[in-house]
């Protein structure tokens, strides 16, 4: 188990120098402990996220994670559905391979044996390469999400 840790942390970390370059204002490096210590956690079954990985060669090459949401509160519009957010990390060197599409369609099948009806991929647009492996597995809009930094003005 040591070792799938070690090499989910570096996916993740991975992936996070790979985003910083898109939007450092949004994504960070997280701290290396604490992210051993959430897969830990994962796979000791401590938590309702589900880990899937990719081996290649004797490697891990990517991982698809699967977090289960909560339903929105009776008080709120939305329809409850059984809901889970999806993010998939393969490493540079095999990127086109299928691999993200294998892991995807692993994360579908058990996110629909659980029940799950909808799955999201929160990407940043700017991500283009994201933005199409997603829409090439048959991700659509979910709507637009603005954000404002506070303690800036807004603009004229």
């Amino acid at each position: 188990m040591r070792e799938d840790v070690a090499a989910l942390v570096r996916l993740r970390l991975a992936n996070a120098e790979r985003h910083i370059q898109l939007d450092p204002a949004v994504y960070r490096l997280p701290d290396a402990d604490v992210v051993r210590r959430h897969f830990e956690d994962v796979l000791s079954g401590g938590s309702d996220v589900l880990i899937f990985v990719a081996e290649v060669d004797g490697g891990i090459a990517g991982m698809a994670e699967l977090v289960p949401l909560p339903d929105p509160p009776e008080h709120q519009i939305a329809v409850p559905r059984r809901a889970a957010d999806v993010h998939t990390v393969v490493l540079d060197g095999y990127r086109g391979r299928g691999v993200g599409k294998a892991l995807l369609r692993e994360a579908e099948r058990a996110a629909s044996e659980r029940g799950v009806s909808t799955i999201y991929a929160g990407i940043l647009t700017l991500n283009q390469n994201a933005v199409r492996f997603y829409a090439s597995a048959g991700f659509g809009p979910r709507g637009t999400m603005l954000r404002k930094e506070l303690g800036k003005p807004a603009p004229d």
